[in-house]
């Protein structure tokens, strides 16, 4: 995952308050009118479904070496700096920023607008974007947006708020993101009018890239955040849609006739008996990413024998629970992951070699997928107030048509991370005006 320079992110902890603040009295206004339509609907793609010349296999085997590289991150940044003595160190800090994702969304910058396509990520804050004049930046597959053709574009003062902690070279107020995968991105804290499903969001503080670089990023033409911190998109919009979103991500292998539904705003509602809800917890470590309260799993109704206490948040930010639609696999601690693979090697098909696809439990078995998915076991995630129940298809990944693979790996770091994969076909609401995710099982496709 991503990191901010110490003194970026020292002064994004200082002016957080009076940051949502400004941004919020900014905003209310101009936003009227997407309160009034309660809320925005987006489609998300899949980074890989416009890829022609690559295999599903080989997809989904890229899809696992991204989410290793992820969790490689986040074990890197999470973990508050401490002197020998136990003690947090004040000069040395470092936050946690995914800087990349599996899926794109749609928006438009600018006025007249052009479109693009950004990797949306629930991981990370910062929104930006490559910009002209580009001193050097990745190869993108729509024109880079040129600040100076539209008549909504703005600098943020370095006398501003949100330019604290920042640098200011020539009244410029700039910003430099290094990634932990030696990505990076170098440029200037701007506000820009962004729209999205035809709305118009002013004055939305991002960042205009001038020189950017990374495998990271995709397809996309920059990063949309949707974390927890003040430059998130969602935190940017505030009470003004609700302070919610939801997604529902559409299962099966990527395509580009697949797009799941994003909302954002009075839009993202769950209703019905079903649907169930759980606390979103918060690291000071890594205060970006959603984090639960797993109390334990249960394969096939037997709860598997995990000793108390391996799923929680440690005061230093290690461990934890965290939600990640930008991860593909899902991360177990080593003795969780061993419980759930011993209750799934149990079963009675042919096993074979999952190394070529980097994943440890692999079965061989020429069987439709009705068929498959009666061997196998349901899977329930104990969350405080809430059990999430799933089938093979949400742990299962299906290779060359024959093999399928757990789609699982263990965490060295004791950190877990619920992939999309576990996520598919589950609306998934997150409310951050009270602290508390919500699911409901639901065909995504029919939303």
């Amino acid at each position: 995952m991503a990191g901010q320079s110490p003194a970026g992110f020292k002064g994004l902890l200082l002016i957080s308050f009076l940051f949502l603040s400004v941004v919020q009295c900014r905003l209310v206004t101009d936003l009227d009118s997407v309160q009034a339509s309660n809320g925005l609907r987006i489609d998300l793609v899949h980074r890989d479904s416009f890829d022609s010349n690559v295999t599903p296999t080989e997809r989904l085997r890229r899809a696992v070496e991204r989410s290793q590289m992820r969790l490689d991150r986040l074990h890197m940044s999470s973990v508050l700096t401490t002197d020998e003595f136990g003690f947090e160190t004040k000069d040395v800090q470092v936050p946690v920023y995914s800087g990349s994702g599996e899926f794109l969304m749609k928006v438009a910058i600018g006025t007249p607008n052009i479109s693009m396509s950004s990797v949306m990520d629930t991981g990370s804050d910062l929104i930006w974007t490559q910009c002209k004049p580009c001193v050097d930046c990745y190869k993108q597959p729509t024109p880079i947006y040129d600040p100076s053709s539209s008549s909504t574009y703005s600098k943020v003062p370095c006398s501003s708020p949100l330019c604290q902690g920042f640098s200011c070279h020539q009244t410029e107020c700039t910003y430099d993101y290094n990634y932990n995968d030696y990505s990076f991105t170098k440029g200037v804290l701007s506000y820009e009018t962004f729209t999205l499903s035809s709305k118009s969001l002013p004055n939305i503080a991002f960042g205009c890239s001038h020189d950017s670089e990374g495998h990271g990023f995709g397809a996309g033409t920059g990063i949309i955040g949707f974390g927890r911190g003040p430059l998130s998109l969602n935190s940017q919009l505030g009470k003004t849609t609700g302070n919610k979103f939801s997604y529902c991500l559409v299962g099966g292998s990527p395509s580009p006739s697949k797009s799941s539904p994003l909302f954002v705003g009075q839009t993202a509602i769950l209703s019905g008996n079903d649907v169930q809800s759980t606390p979103i917890l918060q690291s000071k470590a890594n205060p970006s990413s959603y984090y639960l309260s797993l109390k334990g799993i249960s394969v096939g109704n037997q709860s598997l024998d995990i000793a108390p206490g391996t799923f929680d948040l440690q005061n230093d930010g290690s461990g934890g629970v965290i939600i990640d639609s930008g991860s593909t696999i899902t991360y177990l601690p080593e003795n969780a992951y061993e419980a759930v693979f011993n209750a799934l090697s149990s079963i009675h098909l042919q096993q074979t070699d999952g190394s070529p696809f980097s994943l440890d439990l692999c079965f061989k078995e020429n069987l439709d997928a009705v068929s498959l998915n009666a061997k196998f076991p349901a899977i329930d995630f104990h969350f405080e107030g809430a059990t999430y129940r799933v089938n093979q298809r949400n742990y299962m990944l299906n290779f060359q048509g024959d093999t399928v693979c757990l789609a699982m790996l263990p965490s060295s770091s004791g950190s877990t991370i619920l992939g999309n994969v576990l996520q598919q076909n589950y609306h998934i609401h997150y409310d951050l005006e009270k602290n508390v995710l919500s699911f409901q099982r639901t065909v995504c496709s029919t939303l």
